[in-house]
């Protein structure tokens, strides 16, 4: 006669450590939940403990069930995925975002999903960042039909009633402006990433900038355009690229100087741009042809650009501690504006002789 397999053993749960080490399994939960309610010694010994009996710490299924907390949040993204790892001041921004280590992300993309919403309304989130996307986008729409905790950061900046951390786009830009005047540059060209959410790669007239819907972008274009007109410069060529990243701006920047080879100076929204005209003219700049920037990521800063530093690590913690207060159902700061700092740089000089 067949001898009888032994059932396997049940797998090791929490009360199998709290067992082992004498402790209620409230205090094992924490070690893996809170802890920052244990001392070093104690969570260390729940670990170790744990590891020697083979528990793998809380089932997250049934967490989230238990808790009704998913223990991640949504970060709504304007651009494709790729540009959250590969632009510098997205990477900066998502860093900060990261410290608030109660929570992991989930990114969403908004380029490429036009019109369908399914990545939010299916996102098994606590709350939701919308990190700089147009005021009409879908994507923020399905968010806030959720109902969940959300904090705008960068733009829409119209949505008074939603919590809000950015920077003074207007003014921010401003002291790079001032810096190009001062200089005595007086044919000065314009060169910014998206004015508007549908693809547009060109000139743009000054007439349609105040009704582009990228809102950042539109109050640095409107803010540089405010001292350069104050200068008694009446006619500035922009030129509009949707992509930001190196090859486009370089070849924006062509567009740009080809159409208008008089000029002595370039003001770029983005450092990005400001990369693309190093790379179709550094040969030029700064003896022949003066380069703001925007941003102050580390490549522009190694080439001694003249920029603005905006504080993007920063803005991600205070987006990052917003949100978590507001899932805690505690009151946030509605509305955060954080300061930036002009960068002189070296790459801003008075207009050669005969120009």
């Amino acid at each position: 006669m067949a001898r009888r397999k032994d059932p396997p053993a049940p797998p090791p749960t929490l009360a199998s450590v709290a067992a082992v080490l004498g402790v209620s399994r409230t205090t094992v939960s924490n070690a893996y939940n809170r802890p920052d309610q244990l001392s070093v010694e104690l969570r260390e010994r729940i670990l170790a403990a744990a590891k020697e009996i083979g528990y793998s710490g809380p089932n997250p299924t049934a967490r989230s069930l238990r808790t009704s907390r998913a223990g991640a949040v949504g970060v709504i993204l304007t651009e494709a995925l790729s540009y959250a790892f590969e632009d510098q001041a997205s990477v900066a921004f998502l860093a900060g975002l990261s410290k608030q280590t109660r929570y992991s992300l989930t990114l969403i993309p908004a380029a490429g999903h036009e019109g369908d919403n399914d990545l939010v309304t299916s996102a098994i989130v606590d709350g939701f960042v919308v990190y700089s996307v147009p005021g009409g986008d879908p994507h923020l729409a399905a968010a806030r039909a959720r109902g969940l905790p959300l904090v705008v950061c960068d733009q829409p900046t119209g949505l008074h009633d939603v919590p809000f951390v950015g920077i003074d786009d207007f003014h921010a830009i401003q002291p790079t402006a001032r810096a190009l005047v001062e200089a005595g540059h007086r044919r000065i060209g314009i060169l910014t990433k998206r004015l508007f959410s549908a693809p547009h790669n060109g000139f743009v007239p000054e007439s349609r900038v105040p009704g582009s819907d990228m809102h950042v972008q539109r109050a640095r274009v409107k803010g540089a355009l405010e001292i350069f007109h104050a200068a008694g410069i009446a006619e500035v060529p922009i030129v509009n690229r949707h992509l930001n990243d190196l090859a486009s701006a370089a070849d924006g920047a062509r567009e740009l100087i080809g159409a208008h080879p008089e000029l002595t100076a370039v003001l770029c929204t983005t450092d990005s741009m400001a990369l693309g005209v190093f790379d179709a003219y550094g040969s030029r700049v700064p003896a022949d042809l003066s380069v703001t920037g925007f941003d102050g990521i580390a490549a522009a800063r190694h080439l001694g650009l003249t920029t603005v530093d905006q504080p993007n690590t920063r803005k991600g913690s205070e987006v990052g501690a917003m949100l978590s207060s507001l899932i805690d159902a505690t009151a946030p700061a509605p509305r955060i504006i954080l300061d930036t700092e002009f960068i002189p740089g070296r790459t801003v000089v008075a207009p050669a002789r005969g120009r």
